[in-house]
């Protein structure tokens, strides 16, 4: 059946104030022009209408839509006529038990209730058989009636909700192709933050495939932000800080400096971009760098936020909402790491002079 234009619906929008509402409809709207440059994206109270040869996977991975459905159009003067043809073309005459559901916008002499009921008994003109079950319906017909148009739908598919891509500004993202960087992109991502990933490639516990692992997980991601782009810095200090770091019998607070290390090459690049923080996947205590004393030494490293939406969740929650976005199998594999590099006691504590000291004497030198 021919779809003549698609309904697409938000829900967090709504509840702006209306200056805040119209800008993020705005780039919803963008959002979804980019997306379908082909189609003819529209807004009229509250729905956003698209007409043209839509992708609905386009859809289904822009953050602000909360559902969408495809939709006949219809005049409401023939509404009887065309809610028949459309209910034989969608099944009702394989269903026992049917419902309509009415949304109503304008100046009507009916109520959505009064239609509703209206129409159905007009279907079981044809349908004698069919009975009623508002609860749960065999077959389910949505009809929006809006002014003098009506528009029927029986599909509603989910989208990724959210905030609109854009509408919360710019962070860096510390990617580091494991498991929670790329889950903590998505979320800072439906909350309305364009990214910019950065992997940064450590010699010599890196190599290429490490970072061939980074470049598929950012393009697995460019379908929820199609002009993600990662960066890559190849840095030699960690390694050189390190073997420092041995000689003086200190290395404990390698992964600490290590970690204020990436902070400062992530805020560089957020200060020529002009991004409002960094992102980065820690989870309280899950590792030795991310007890809460040396999460406070880390963001006393720069001077712009550290945001971590992960910092509440445990390590199954997070691989939950990476299997859900199809990062996991990606992240989990084989590659080249850090983690032969981390000290057999790390510290779990440290103390902002101590490690200011330490960082003094290293790069002095």
């Amino acid at each position: 059946m021919k779809t003549d234009i698609w309904l697409v619906r938000y829900s967090e929008i709504f509840l702006k104030s209306e200056p805040v509402r119209r800008s993020w409809e705005d780039i919803l709207i963008r959002s979804l022009a980019d997306r379908l440059p082909d189609c003819s994206v529209t807004r009229e109270r509250g729905r956003i209408w698209i007409s043209g040869p839509v992708d609905p996977d386009q859809l289904r991975y822009t953050f602000g839509v909360h559902s969408f459905s495809p939709c006949k159009k219809a005049s409401l003067s023939d509404i009887k006529e065309e809610i028949a043809r459309y209910a034989e073309e969608t099944g009702i005459g394989k269903a026992s038990t049917f419902a309509l559901r009415v949304h109503r916008t304008g100046e009507h002499p009916f109520t959505s209730q009064e239609l509703a009921r209206d129409l159905g008994d007009h279907l079981r003109t044809v349908h004698p058989e069919l009975r009623a079950d508002l609860k749960n319906p065999e077959y389910e017909l949505h009809i929006e009636v809006r002014e003098q148009n009506c528009y029927f739908y029986t599909e509603i598919f989910p989208g990724p909700g959210g905030v609109p891509l854009g509408a919360s500004g710019t962070l860096v993202a510390l990617h580091s192709g494991g498991i929670d960087s790329p889950v903590a992109m998505y979320m800072m991502m439906k909350r309305g933050c364009k990214i910019i990933p950065v992997y940064i490639k450590i010699a010599p516990f890196h190599d290429d495939s490490s970072e061939e692992r980074a470049r598929l997980i950012v393009e697995h991601l460019k379908r929820y932000q199609p002009d993600l782009t990662l960066q890559v810095i190849d840095d030699g200090q960690v390694y050189a800080n390190r073997m420092q770091l041995k000689k003086k019998g200190i290395e404990k607070y390698a992964c600490v400096l290590c970690k204020r290390h990436l902070y400062r090459i992530a805020e560089d690049i957020g200060r020529k971009s002009g991004a409002k923080g960094i992102v980065t996947g820690e989870s309280l205590a899950q590792v030795a760098s991310q007890t809460l004393d040396n999460l406070f030494v880390l963001d006393d490293a720069v001077n712009v936020p550290v945001y971590r939406p992960l910092i509440g969740y445990d390590k199954e929650e997070t691989i939950t909402i990476a299997r859900k976005i199809g990062t996991f199998d990606l992240s989990i594999m084989q590659v080249p790491s850090c983690c032969c590099a981390i000290p057999f006691k790390p510290a779990t504590t440290s103390e902002r002079e101590r490690i200011q000291e330490i960082e003094d004497t290293l790069y002095s030198e």
